[in-house]
């Protein structure tokens, strides 16, 4: 377990808050494309990534799906139903295989309401995943799709703390909301431009200043709600 810094979430409880957690936490591995938890389920498990990335999908009647926000090696994963008991409200699907760790969910909710700082620190990551939403909702109707991509492929670099991200760009235009016709040409402009390098099924990231150039101003405000709510500052 002493790779719980991993976590930036983890990392920014004290001594005293950790030691109480450590004995609960269990590794966990993330594989890429597992379903963590269905809309409607009861969650078992809280994760917390170390450098795994999950998806909180919306699925529409249409079978279409939406990403509302992701979670990475920042936050944690099923808290929100740890502490209200309520049912998942959405889909939990791994971006990006990885490590991490996962406790049991009513061991979670009890020594979280035996103790204020993690309570308190877990409230304000809630907030933050859903301002992260807020701002998703809004970046998908304002913003054009490839101001869109670059701010995703952005965030999923500063999750993951990879410049490779192993996606198709049909996984691409599921998150996204839109066609596959629709993220073709753009990621085949960005490459024309030296700013990513696509090829069977991996992005690399080739000029991080030329996408946060190209992206819309959500990558920066997630960033900044974040860190203005849970008080951690990701990694570079």
């Amino acid at each position: 377990m002493r790779f719980l810094s991993s976590n930036l979430l983890l990392s920014s409880l004290g001594p005293s808050e950790l030691e109480v957690l450590r004995p609960h936490l269990r590794p966990f591995s993330f594989e890429q494309g597992k379903i963590l938890f269905e809309a409607g389920d009861q969650i078992s498990g809280v994760y917390f990534p170390f450098d795994a990335i999950v998806s909180l999908v919306v699925i529409l009647q249409t079978g279409e799906s939406v990403e509302a926000a992701m979670v990475g090696r920042d936050g944690v994963v099923g808290a929100s139903s740890a502490l209200d008991g309520k049912l998942a409200l959405n889909r939990a699907i791994v971006q990006i295989g990885g490590s991490g760790v996962l406790c049991d969910v009513d061991t979670f909710r009890r020594l979280a309401f035996q103790d204020p700082a993690i309570l308190s620190l877990i409230i304000s990551h809630e907030q933050a995943v859903y301002a992260q939403a807020q701002q998703s909702a809004a970046c998908n109707v304002a913003h054009d799709a490839s101001a869109r991509l670059c701010r995703w492929m952005l965030r999923a670099r500063d999750l993951s703390g990879s410049d490779t991200l192993p996606f198709t760009q049909e996984f691409l235009a599921e998150m996204l909301g839109v066609q596959r016709t629709t993220v073709s040409p753009v990621a085949h402009t960005l490459q024309a431009a030296g700013m990513i390098q696509y090829k069977r099924g991996k992005i690399q990231i080739l000029d991080v200043d030329g996408l946060k150039e190209s992206a819309c101003e959500c990558y920066t405000t997630v960033k900044t709600r974040y860190e203005e709510l849970v008080g951690g500052k990701m990694p570079p």
